[in-house]
């Protein structure tokens, strides 16, 4: 099958079509330079180049402040799991090794079950009970007071439940996993610590991971850690401390080139990825209970929209009816069951005005 269908898949994610063009047009060579990306050294012009325009990019996307490094890292989130409270909790003692995190998913568990690996964790807010179903209410987020940093997942692709902007936990160093709705939406980075995001749902393919991270928080990392490990090597090194991604690293450049060129910025993204979330949860709010949303309204994701139908007999034939409209990977996670439409950056709307045409016929005539 050469035809594209409208991949649904919470990651690997769609990427737009013009960078897949792009990409496919340089691959054998990258212009004046005769030699394709998959060729070029690490520490030749071909490379650094793209690696100084790709942060150059996200410092533009997301207005990065002075004092802020950008890197360019490997493993995924599930490595920042151990590589923050690595670094940021460093040689801390005493009750200032300790760390906040904000339970609202499935990811945010893993994080946790890391994090306690290298100190201790204060559970600030969990929502466990629901099957995490909603975010905090004013009040509900028990924070302690000497915690070295406070963790959150900033988009839960599981549960679909997402944090509208950038929240306020309290003094201590702000850490998000943003790795599900990383570049959707214009945010504060001078709120944050640190910022984190494997790339492979809006920024690029599997195997690039980018940390933004204050200057002062590198000076916890301790000496005794792997290097490897250690975000200051990283920082000091420019991201070329071993073999970057190269690839992955020359694909999330023509994301940005794409987001700042044709999209006009992460406002104009925010405002498309608005537009286009709430085609389908119209859809799921006039069903009369047809479709069941499983996060609560106020909490409901950007990129994920997850439900379920009445019955598991019912569930199936959507998933058979949707896919012979070229509507794939719409299965939701085994944790939640029914549905997910995970909707990032580079889905059309064209998809997902074909996917809330289908939910309203398959409603009204089953």
């Amino acid at each position: 099958m050469t035809e594209r269908v409208f991949n649904f898949s919470p990651g690997p994610a769609m990427l737009p079509e013009a960078v897949l063009r792009e990409a496919q047009r340089d691959l054998l060579a990258l212009p004046s330079y005769g030699m394709s990306i998959l060729e070029v050294s690490h520490r030749g012009k071909a490379f650094t180049e793209i690696l100084a325009a790709t942060e150059a990019n996200l410092r533009k996307l997301l207005d990065v402040p002075a004092g802020y490094q950008v890197l360019f890292l490997q493993g995924g989130s599930r490595l920042q799991f151990s590589m923050v409270p690595m670094n940021l909790l460093g040689d801390l003692a005493g009750p200032q090794r300790t760390a906040d995190y904000v339970l609202t998913g499935s990811w945010g568990k893993y994080a946790v079950a890391e994090a306690k690996r290298e100190g201790t964790v204060n559970i600030a807010y969990d929502a466990t009970a629901t099957n995490y179903d909603r975010l905090p209410q004013p009040g509900e987020v028990k924070l302690n007071p000497a915690a070295a940093y406070v963790h959150y997942t900033s988009n839960e692709t599981i549960q679909g439940v997402q944090f509208p902007d950038d929240p306020q936990f309290g003094p201590a160093p702000l850490v998000c996993d943003a790795s599900s709705d990383f570049l959707w939406r214009p945010i504060d980075i001078s709120r944050y610590g640190l910022l984190y995001a494997c790339a492979q749902k809006n920024a690029g393919p599997a195997g690039v991971t980018v940390v933004i991270v204050r200057d002062e928080l590198l000076t916890r990392s301790p000496d005794r850690l792997p290097g490897m490990l250690n975000y200051r090597n990283f920082a000091t090194e420019k991201s070329l401390y071993n073999t970057p991604p190269v690839f992955g690293i020359y694909i999330v450049k023509l994301v940005t080139d794409w987001l700042l060129g044709t999209i006009g910025g992460l406002a104009k993204m925010q405002e498309l990825n608005r537009a286009k979330a709430g085609l389908l949860y119209d859809v799921l709010d006039r069903s009369n209970g047809f479709y069941r949303g499983h996060a609560q309204p106020a909490s409901r994701s950007m990129m994920n929209v997850t439900f379920r139908l009445p019955s598991d007999e019912l569930q199936e034939k959507f998933l058979a009816g949707a896919k012979a409209l070229k509507l794939v990977e719409l299965k939701g996670h085994r944790s939640v069951g029914g549905i997910r439409a995970s909707i990032y950056n580079a889905m059309p709307r064209e998809g997902v005005e074909t996917l809330a045409r289908f939910m309203e016929e398959f409603a009204k005539r089953s």
